[in-house]
C-alpha cells in the first residue's frame, strides 16, 4: 500500500474504535431476551445453510484474493461504525444504518452474511447492544435478508444500465430499508395485535420505524457511494481483483 492508502486504513480504524465505544441508546435491533425461545431457535436455525454459503465464499475470496484482505476489514469495520449508531425506535428495539451494503456490493451477500455475524456477536458480548439469544433473528435481517436485496437491487441496475453511482445509493438505500422489513416482520410475528394481529402489528411497527429508518438509509446509500468513489480512487488494484469494475463481486456471479 501507498501512503494514501495507510492513512484511509488508519484513519477508518480510529473511526471503529471511537464509534464503537459510543454508548447506544437501545439495543442493536432486538434486545436480549426479547423473543420468545422458540423464535430464538428457528431464526437460529434459518441462518445457518446461509452462514455455510458465506463461510465458503469467504474461504475462495481470501484464498484467490489475499490483496482484498485490507477491503474485507474495512468493510466489516465500516459496518461495525454505522450499526453503532442508533436512535430509539421501537420498544426492544432501535434505528440505525446498517453498513453491511458496502460488504455486499464488494463481496457478495454470502460472504457478508460472516461479517454481519462477527459485527453482531462482537456488539452483543463487548457492547451490549442486541443479545446472544436473539443473534439469529438479528443476523437474518441484517447480515443476510439486507445484503441479498442490495446485491440484487445492485444487478438489477447494472442490467438496466444506469449511473454506477445510482446504482450503489439505490442498493445501499435499498437494503437499509428491507432490514428493517424484515426486522418489522419479526416483532410482529412474535408479538401479533389484540386487535387485528400480526398484520396490524407489522403495519405499527414498520409505520413507527419508518419514521426515522428512511432519513438513515438516505444518508448510508450517500455514505457508501462516497467510500466506494474513494475506494476507486485509492484501492483500484484491490477492486479490479474482486472483478468490481467488470460488473460482479468476487465469487459471486
Amino acid at each position: 500500500m501507498n501512503k494514501t492508502q495507510k492513512k484511509l486504513v488508519t484513519l477508518s480504524t480510529i473511526l471503529a474504535i471511537g464509534f464503537g465505544i459510543y454508548p447506544a441508546a437501545n439495543a442493536m435491533h432486538i434486545m436480549e431476551g426479547y423473543l420468545p425461545v422458540t423464535y430464538c431457535i428457528a431464526w437460529g436455525i434459518l441462518c445457518i445453510p446461509f452462514l455455510i454459503a458465506g463461510f465458503f465464499s469467504l474461504k475462495k475470496t481470501i484464498q484467490e484474493h489475499r490483496k482484498t484482505l485490507i477491503l474485507l476489514a474495512m468493510a466489516g469495520a465500516y459496518a461495525f461504525v454505522l450499526s453503532a449508531l442508533k436512535i430509539p425506535s421501537v420498544t426492544g428495539s432501535s434505528s440505525h444504518m446498517t453498513g453491511t451494503g458496502l460488504g455486499a456490493i464488494l463481496f457478495g451477500p454470502c460472504a457478508t452474511g460472516i461479517l454481519g455475524l462477527i459485527v453482531l456477536l462482537f456488539q452483543a458480548v463487548l457492547l451490549a447492544h442486541g443479545g446472544l439469544t436473539t443473534l439469529g433473528a438479528n443476523t437474518f435481517s441484517m447480515a443476510i435478508a439486507g445484503p441479498l436485496l442490495t446485491f440484487g437491487i445492485y444487478k438489477l441496475c447494472q442490467k438496466l444500465k444506469l449511473n454506477r453511482m445510482v446504482t450503489i445509493f439505490l442498493a445501499a438505500s435499498l437494503g437499509d430499508l428491507f432490514t428493517y422489513c424484515i426486522t418489522s416482520f419479526q416483532l410482529a410475528l412474535a408479538y401479533p395485535s389484540e386487535v387485528g394481529g400480526f398484520s396490524a402489528s407489522l403495519v405499527k411497527f414498520m409505520g413507527i420505524f419508518a419514521a426515522t429508518q428512511v432519513p438513515l438509509a438516505i444518508i448510508e446509500g450517500l455514505l457508501t457511494v462516497v467510500v466506494i468513489m474513494s475506494l476507486e480512487s485509492y484501492a483500484k488494484s484491490e477492486l479490479s481483483a474482486l472483478g468490481y469494475f467488470k460488473g460482479g463481486a468476487a465469487n459471486v456471479k
